[in-house]
C-alpha cells in the first residue's frame, strides 16, 4: 500500500481518478478510482483471455464521454493506466477502464464493429509531461466556463453553458450548453476562439443531463439516478403517473431538473401487468341489499373496495379482482348476489405520523414524586406529638 501521510489527495469524480500531490516535491500520483462515478463497468470476464480482443480497450474521459480504442503502441496496457489517444485534432488523455473480452461485449452493445477499422488508436502510456499538461488544461475549465457564460450573455443568446471539457493537449475544448430552441452561436464560437485561443466544439445537452453532471440528492434521500447510473434518458409522460394512480401534482412529480422524475418509469410495467387483471368498473355492482360503488382500487394487491354510499369511505368492503369479474357476469345475466357485507375494513389504509414530530419526543421521562408518602409521614408525626 502507498503511504499518503505526506501527500494531499484530491478526488476528480468527473474523470474517475484520485490525485495525490507530494507536498515536498510537488509530484503528482494520479490513479484510476474504480467505482467513482456512473460510467463504472464491472468486468465479469476478468482473467479470461481471448486473442481477438487483446488490443481493444475502453477509455473514459470527463463526465459521460468514453470510447473504444485499439492499442497501436505495442506497449503492455492494463486497466487503470493513463494513456494518450488519438483525437480528431491533436491528442487526448484518458483512463483505461476495461480490457479483454468484456470490451467486445461492450462494443456489441454500443453497435461498434471493430472489423470496419474505424477505431482510433492508443499512442502510448501517458508520460509525466503529458499528465502535467493535462492537469493544467483541467485547471482552466472552471474559469473558462464562467467567462464563456459572460460572452454568451453579452450576445443575448438564450442558452446556458453547463460545462467545459478541455482536451488532454489543451488545444481544444468542448462547451456543453443547454437551450430550449435553436441557437445561432457562430459569432460566439469566434469570440471563444479569440478569447481562449483554442479550437471550439459546441455540444447541446438536456436538462436531465445537466442534473446528472451537477449531481445531488433526491427526495428519497439517495443520490440522483441521473448522476448515479442513468446514461440514456427515456421520455417520461404523465400517463406513467396515471397508471400508478399518483396525484398529478407538478411539485411532487418533477425532479431537480424541472422535468418529470425518471423513477416514474421504474414500476410502470408492473402496474400495467396488474391493470390487465383488474376489470373495468364503470357502473355500480347490484346486490340484493342495494348497489355498491367503487371508491378505491389497490392496483398491486388487485383488490377493489366498494361502498353502499357513493363516494363515501365510511364503510368499505374489499373484493378481489376475480370476484368482481364474477359479480359483473352475474349482473349481466340478471342475477344478484345476496350482500357485500362480508368483511369491513378501515379506510384509508395508511399509518398516521401525527405526534412523531413533537419537539419533546427525545426528552427523558421525568420521574413523578410520590407525595402520598411524605404526607403520610407528616401525618404520623403530628399524631405522635398530639399523643
Amino acid at each position: 500500500m502507498t503511504d499518503y501521510s505526506n501527500e494531499t489527495i484530491q478526488f476528480d469524480c468527473f474523470r474517475g481518478c484520485s490525485i495525490a500531490t507530494d507536498e515536498a516535491t510537488g509530484e503528482q500520483d494520479i490513479r484510476y478510482r474504480q467505482g467513482c462515478c456512473k460510467l463504472e463497468v464491472y468486468d465479469t470476464l476478468k482473467g479470461i483471455a481471448q486473442e481477438q480482443f487483446n488490443d481493444y480497450y475502453e477509455v473514459r474521459f470527463k463526465n459521460t464521454r468514453k470510447g473504444f480504442y485499439v492499442n497501436g503502441s505495442g506497449q503492455s496496457i492494463k486497466t487503470g493506466d493513463l494513456v494518450v489517444v488519438e483525437a480528431s485534432s491533436g491528442h487526448d488523455l484518458g483512463i483505461v477502464t476495461l480490457e479483454g473480452p468484456v470490451v467486445g461485449r461492450q462494443m456489441k452493445c454500443k453497435g461498434v464493429d471493430p472489423r470496419k477499422g474505424d477505431l482510433k488508436k492508443i499512442y502510448r502510456k501517458a508520460r509525466p509531461f503529458d499528465i502535467q499538461r493535462w492537469q493544467e488544461a483541467i485547471a482552466r475549465e472552471q474559469e473558462t466556463m464562467i467567462r464563456a457564460r459572460v460572452l454568451a450573455a453579452n450576445l443575448g443568446l438564450e442558452m446556458k453553458i453547463g460545462d467545459v471539457e478541455f482536451q488532454g493537449d489543451g488545444t481544444k475544448a468542448i462547451f456543453y450548453y443547454i437551450a430550449d430552441g435553436r441557437v445561432d452561436f457562430r459569432q460566439l464560437i469566434k469570440d471563444f476562439a479569440e478569447e481562449f485561443h483554442i479550437r471550439v466544439e459546441m455540444k447541446q445537452i438536456g436538462a436531465r443531463q445537466e442534473a446528472g453532471l451537477i449531481g445531488g440528492l433526491g427526495v428519497c434521500g439517495r443520490e440522483l439516478c441521473c448522476a448515479n447510473y442513468i446514461t440514456e434518458f427515456k421520455s417520461i409522460t404523465t400517463s406513467a403517473a396515471r397508471t400508478q394512480d399518483l396525484s398529478l401534482n407538478p411539485q411532487k412529480l418533477a425532479g431537480q431538473c424541472g422535468k418529470l422524475k425518471c423513477c416514474l418509469n421504474y414500476e410502470v410495467e408492473a402496474y400495467l401487468d396488474a391493470h390487465s387483471r383488474i376489470p373495468r368498473v364503470s357502473e355500480p355492482l347490484d346486490f340484493e341489499d342495494g348497489q355498491a360503488w367503487l371508491v378505491k382500487t389497490d392496483i398491486l394487491a388487485e383488490t377493489l373496495y366498494f361502498s353502499y354510499e357513493k363516494g363515501s369511505l365510511a364503510q368499505i368492503f374489499p373484493l378481489k379482482a376475480s370476484e368482481v369479474r364474477e359479480i359483473q357476469a352475474m349482473n349481466r345475466r340478471g342475477e344478484k348476489p345476496a350482500t357485500l357485507k362480508q368483511e369491513e375494513v378501515a379506510a384509508p389504509e395508511f399509518i398516521t405520523a401525527v405526534g412523531d414530530d413533537a419537539i419533546n419526543r427525545f426528552d427523558p421521562e421525568k420521574k413523578k414524586r410520590r407525595r402520598g408518602r411524605s404526607k403520610g409521614r407528616g401525618g404520623n408525626n403530628n399524631k405522635k406529638k398530639e399523643a
